[in-house]
């Protein structure tokens, strides 16, 4: 007799429950990376339109920076770290390869035993974490994840690399995501285009810097092909932005926010200009002053929305992130 499985039961739908994020101390002006690139203030805020970024210091880790912003998270849900099952940690820039950073802070935070591992998607991470986190909560696999993109770009930035040594910043971010009686986390739309995997990538993979006279290589770093990146942004992310919308039968004039990923003041007014944005919903800026955060940049333009009140509980917001690999991921959210 074939045995027959017993099948999951999930709630229905999931949610946002909370949210948390986590910048470090440090503010870095423009002005300390013209030290070391021959650029402008100019410039470079009429090219990305960012002013200031924050460097961690050397007690900030990933690690660290993720428990307080989990922390906030899980306050801001109303639970405790032990009604947490599952906990999913998306960064580049953690620098040990194993164990997941996740177990780490699933046990700083004092959760129990939960679920708990790294993803890594690049800019798009926070998107794939929480349609992962969406699919255990209707599955039934657990009651509450907790999803955090976190990254210490700092760490892999070259700042002689005119392109990218005014882009990155450091930071995390965090979402609860549990049960919901009634649709509150779209359709993800994502997906990924390896061909163009050489436009955003480490320099050198840790093997070869290894096998390599350390004096004479340079430290790993980030580089991207700016130009490609952009068309690639600005032309694509917005078909798959409104691919979003309409798998989630929800038009643009009935958006509240629009939360894309922080990689580019100028890809994200292209995007408002493509999506037909109407005037009302309200645009996450926060690459102004947080500059690209990667996995991180969403849930921390979405908490500093809602702590600001440019944006209040319920609103209805469309979110995407993309990047290396290049990888993407968009969805429409009810906010916390």
């Amino acid at each position: 007799m074939t045995a027959k499985i017993k099948p999951s039961k999930g709630a229905p739908y999931a949610r946002i429950l909370g949210v948390g994020g986590y910048r470090p101390t440090r503010v870095v002006p423009n002005e300390e990376i013209l030290k070391h690139i021959d650029s402008s203030d100019e410039w470079i805020r009429s090219r990305s339109g960012i002013a200031t970024r924050h460097w961690a210091g050397p007690d900030e880790t990933v690690a660290a920076m993720s428990v307080e912003a989990g922390g906030k998270a899980i306050a801001d849900a109303g639970l405790t770290p032990e009604q947490i099952g599952a906990v999913i940690v998306s960064t580049v820039s953690h620098l040990k390869q194993t164990p997941a950073v996740a177990t780490e802070i699933a046990h700083l935070l004092g959760a129990g035993k939960p679920a708990a591992f790294d993803i890594s998607a690049g800019c798009a991470g926070f998107g794939y974490g929480l349609t992962l986190a969406k699919g255990m909560i209707t599955d039934g696999t657990a009651e509450h994840v907790l999803v955090i993109g976190v990254e210490r770009l700092s760490d892999l930035t070259d700042l002689e690399d005119r392109a990218t040594a005014f882009l990155f910043g450091d930071g995390a971010g965090a979402v609860v995501v549990g049960p919901s009686k009634e649709p509150a986390i779209g359709p993800t739309v994502w997906g990924s285009e390896g061909d163009k995997s050489d436009t955003i990538t480490q320099t050198l993979p840790w093997d070869v810097y290894r096998e390599q006279n350390a004096a004479d290589v340079r430290y790993p770093a980030l580089r991207q092909e700016g130009q490609a990146v952009f068309r690639w942004a600005v032309y694509e992310m917005a078909k798959v932005a409104q691919q979003a919308l309409d798998e989630a039968g929800v038009s643009a004039d009935e958006l509240d926010a629009f939360i894309p990923h922080q990689a580019n003041m100028r890809i994200i007014d292209s995007m408002i200009k493509t999506l037909k944005l109407p005037e009302h919903v309200t645009v996450a800026r926060d690459v102004e002053t947080t500059g690209n955060t990667s996995a991180a940049s969403i849930p921390l333009a979405m908490e500093r929305l809602l702590a600001t009140g440019q944006a209040k509980s319920g609103d209805t917001a469309l979110v995407i992130g993309f990047g290396a690999g290049l990888v993407y991921a968009a969805t429409v959210v009810t906010l916390p």
